[in-house]
């Protein structure tokens, strides 16, 4: 290029030719915000919500700064104007905050090509890619599930429920230990419920195919992907979400490689240790039914998409159960006569606490039907997942005077549906779980969703919880370190309180099983 400037123009030319453009670019920028409003207003309807959004971002900085008080705001709006429903706008997407139970279950029960589509998160199909199990339908949804279903059998749930405790016990050791060694100071717990969850779900479903170094490089990439499900979706190199992304197909690529080596011990003949194991087992039986017959091997046998699978089970499983663990210790020491009750039926059906790990049962967990009360009002009272994003594939008309926009994001509220129906839904109260209509827990209960994409591993998420209650209890004195605030509800991206559950912590011995001896401070 030679001195004059692009296509022989000189620098005052340039400046002069800009200056020129520049009222029209403004016009075209202001035209631009203009329709964006106007389309925003028309989606928006009778619906409450903000008047005049920022262009493109929307309510987005908000929303990411503090995301419980705009969640609540969108909550309030609801409430007060009867409606059940209200809208914003978030980086260019118009949404939809569903707070009605009946809604809400109208959203989940028309997930389909037509109507509503599950997205787990508002950019998840950046996240995950297409073809995971969230993003199916029909018939190809159904196929899957039934080709999950041999995962979460009782015979399969009772090996978990062995490695989950060894992987527990573990852990709670590792926290008594850090309380000694911290003197006085409290313990804050969600990072360390973070890791035994990791390590749980790594080893439920991965078995002794993760080495420990994939093991290392599996939590450095998990906790990419957590810090980008919060960040504003950039896929731009350098930002968090392009981070995300990268580490998701990493991950995936981990998981794809256990389930090639899962696939090679079955053929042996191997008993199965791990949920993929039991998922491989009854695959290899049908590639073989199918080759014996000259028909093509079952969908989604492969191992790159059975590892993309379990990638969306440890989503699933990861935080929403670090936040269940988090919520139990607090409502717990909230609630000492809760505790009493929990600590007396563990020990009338497990006997005298013990670090030896004494091998628990399913039964003797389903001998525990306190404790499992507990574990879902727990559940119930403070759901890890508050809502279960999805979008409209086509416009649909949710009532009678109000047609989601195609396009929207639609967010069922399973938080707000937990405190509807329920008698004295406020209240912390496990005893509900046996004394209330059982239509009206179902109606009510969204925490694992309903409808055609229910939560296929609710089963070994409560036991999971109910067995971390039964031990902690037992072999743990705790005593939350209160401040104002404290419990208040944080996204992370689910909920956790404010504090990130400081505690203090004791080693339980037995001479200590009143229950006196852990109270509310």
């Amino acid at each position: 290029m030679d001195s004059s400037g692009w296509f022989g123009l000189d620098g005052a030319s340039i400046i002069s030719a800009v200056a020129a453009a520049g009222p029209y670019l403004l016009c075209a920028v202001a035209l631009v915000v203009l329709l964006e409003q106007l389309s925003y207003l028309r989606k928006k309807g009778p619906l409450p919500g903000p008047t005049f959004v920022v262009p493109f971002l929307g309510s987005a900085l908000p929303m990411i700064l503090n995301p419980t008080r705009f969640w609540d705001r969108q909550a309030a709006l609801a409430r007060a104007s009867g409606l059940g429903v209200s809208a914003n706008f978030l980086v260019g997407r118009f949404i939809v905050f569903v707070r009605s139970t009946e809604l809400s279950h109208k959203v989940f029960a028309n997930v389909r090509p037509d109507a509503f589509h599950l997205i787990g998160h508002p950019f998840g199909k950046r996240l995950f890619g297409d073809h995971n199990l969230i993003y199916m339908f029909d018939e190809q949804h159904k196929e899957l599930r039934r080709r999950i279903a041999p995962n979460f059998t009782p015979r399969a749930l009772s090996t978990y429920v062995a490695v989950q405790q060894r992987v527990i016990i573990t852990h709670l050791q590792k926290w008594l230990d850090q309380a000694s060694a911290s003197k006085s100071q409290p313990v804050a717990l969600r990072l360390l419920c973070r890791d035994l969850n990791l390590e749980t779900s790594q080893t439920v479903f991965a078995g002794p195919y993760l080495t420990a170094s994939a093991r290392q490089q599996f939590n450095r990439d998990y906790n990419l992907f957590n810090v980008g499900l919060m960040a504003i979706p950039f896929d731009l190199p350098g930002f968090a979400f392009r981070r995300a992304r990268l580490a998701v197909s990493r991950l995936v690529r981990t998981l794809s490689g256990c389930v090639a080596q899962s696939k090679e011990r079955m053929r042996t003949g191997a008993e199965p240790t791990c949920l993929v194991d039991f998922w491989m087992q009854d695959t290899l039986r049908e590639i073989e039914e199918a080759a014996a017959s000259g028909a093509q091997p079952p969908p989604q046998s492969g191992d790159v998409e059975i590892g993309g699978h379990l990638f969306d089970f440890l989503f699933a499983a990861q935080d929403a159960s670090t936040s269940s663990l988090l919520w139990a210790v607090t409502l717990l020491d909230a609630h000492p006569d809760v505790l009493a009750r929990v600590r007396a039926e563990v020990a009338a059906v497990l006997g005298t606490p013990s670090w030896s790990g004494q091998p628990i049962t399913a039964e003797q967990l389903r001998e525990m039907r306190y404790t499992e009360a507990v574990a879902r009002e727990v559940v119930r009272f403070r759901p890890p997942a508050t809502m279960v994003p999805h979008i409209a594939g086509e416009a649909f008309p949710l009532t009678d005077w109000y047609t989601v926009p195609k396009g929207a994001i639609v967010f069922p509220s399973a938080y707000e549906s937990s405190f509807q129906g329920f008698a004295a839904a406020e209240r912390f109260d496990p005893d509900r779980f046996f004394s209330e209509d059982r239509e009206v827990q179902k109606r009510h209960f969204l925490a694992f969703g309903a409808g055609p994409h229910q939560c296929v591993g609710q089963r070994y998420a409560i036991n999971h919880l109910v067995l971390f209650i039964a031990l902690f209890t037992s072999l743990v004195d705790f005593r939350r370190h209160r401040t104002p605030g404290c419990d208040d509800i944080a996204y992370v991206p689910t909920i956790v309180p404010k504090d990130d559950g400081l505690v203090h912590l004791a080693k339980r011995t037995c001479d200590r099983i009143s229950p006196s001896s852990s109270s509310s401070s």
